[in-house]
């Protein structure tokens, strides 16, 4: 209810007209304040009319009166400040350190707003609750708030990144090679594979980057893969690899079933994925630093055009062959690659060294790959969100992620424009 009532204050969400304090007092909203997400009171910088008289000050919000003394505000300064106190039941009177009373407002919650809120909140967990009501949003409105996301999800991804580099030195390259690794698990297997990143620190491919089998060796041996026995001679040959670097560097394997296979295409098994990852590091000892000097898309993703080894021309498994064909990295792979790794990484770069450059680069990108094809983006795009380039789709992955599913729809513009409509239901 605390929550709700915030809510109701900062956006104004009440009729003004008729406001009385407690004690019948005419009252009158001049300025609702800063929200303080800070210690101290919920609003700062408040400004209210009590009959004739103007006060500028703070404003507390609670569920109920006496959560005033409960929480000991009247013992504490912070609070002398507090012109209004909001609440949703008047069950005390308040009083400041100095004995002073408090005015106080009982803010009703109309009821078409209690209704929306409940309406969007009894909706089921992984739906997209105002779903139907998207159409109606303003174009300017959605389009300010999808860059907003865009921006909320480029900063949360600099934050994962921020940690990884805490905790390896700030070498980029380690970071670069542990979000690469995560990404060629195309979302299915996106956790086993950067748990077999953290597993085999890069310097150790680095060493063996001249051999493709002992690079193969250290990517399928330690993700459990080499573990069962085989006939095939190039199979035997990784076993022998694997097992003279599980000694020489210590390694503990993954084990093998974390990788799923079921209900994943050919083309995206984890053995497969990991030969084009093997290819890569084989070719090139630092690529981030090769990445950064690129100058366009199409440079960037050449990086990548990098066929496995030969084995893999007549493999998809290593219990199992194909006709033969170079597999390479295909174009949507690719888009995904630069998206969820190459992005958020030269943003990530950006804002460490202040180089702008890298900022604005990662945002072009996005703005010239094309939309992504998943469950999320074609749900809003079927109720009318225009979806133009892959800053669009990555800012409606944040929005259903970090407010649709966890029933955030209070922080949400959109939820904004739901709750302040009419009664009238979908």
């Amino acid at each position: 209810m605390e929550r709700l009532l915030h809510y109701i204050w900062k956006y104004r969400l009440y009729d003004p007209s008729s406001l009385t304090t407690t004690d019948g007092t005419p009252l009158h909203i001049i300025d609702v304040g800063m929200h303080n997400k800070d210690a101290g009171p919920d609003f700062f910088n408040a400004k209210i009319k009590v009959r004739d008289t103007v006060w500028a000050g703070c404003v507390e919000i609670h569920d109920k009166a006496s959560d005033w003394l409960q929480h000991g505000h009247q013992e504490d300064r912070a609070y002398d400040a507090v012109i209004l106190h909001v609440t949703g039941r008047n069950d005390a009177e308040i009083f400041r350190t100095n004995g002073e009373a408090v005015p106080q407002l009982v803010l009703m919650v109309p009821e078409s707003v209690r209704e929306n809120i409940d309406w969007l909140l009894h909706q089921d967990r992984k739906a997209i609750a105002c779903l139907a009501f998207l159409p109606e949003v303003d174009r300017a409105l959605l389009a300010s708030w999808m860059a907003a996301l865009l921006e909320e999800r480029l900063e949360r991804k600099t934050e994962d990144i921020f940690q990884w580099l805490e905790q390896y030195n700030n070498d980029w390259n380690e970071v670069f090679y542990i979000s690469l690794t995560r990404s060629f698990g195309f979302g299915i297997n996106g956790d086993a594979f950067e748990w077999l990143a953290k597993s085999l620190p890069f310097q150790y491919i680095r060493k063996q980057r001249n051999s493709h089998s002992q690079v193969e060796a250290l990517l399928f041996g330690q993700a459990g893969m080499l573990d069962a026995p085989g006939d095939c001679a190039y199979y035997r040959l990784l076993q022998r690899e694997y097992r003279f670097f599980q000694k020489k560097y210590g390694l503990r394997p993954l084990d093998g079933s974390l990788f799923k296979n079921l209900r994943v295409r050919p083309g995206n098994f984890p053995y497969e994925r990991l030969a084009q990852l093997a290819a890569l590091w084989v070719r090139y000892d630092t690529l981030f630093s090769n990445l950064l000097e690129a100058g366009t898309p199409r440079a960037l993703k050449d990086h990548f055009r990098i066929a496995p080894s030969d084995y893999w021309k007549t493999h998809y498994h290593f219990r199992y062959a194909s006709p033969e064909k170079e597999k390479r990295i295909g174009e949507n792979s690719l888009n995904i690659l630069l998206i969820n790794t190459v992005v958020p990484m030269f943003f990530a770069y950006g804002e460490q060294h202040h180089l702008p450059q890298y900022n604005e680069r990662a945002l072009r990108l996005l703005e010239i790959l094309p939309p992504e094809k998943n469950n999320i983006v074609q749900t809003f795009q079927q109720a009318g969100v225009p979806v133009h380039h892959a800053g669009d789709t990555q800012a409606l992955i944040q929005l259903k992620r970090a407010y649709c599913e966890p029933k955030k729809c209070l922080y949400c513009r959109i939820g904004y424009c739901f709750l302040k409509r009419g009664n009238d239901k979908m």
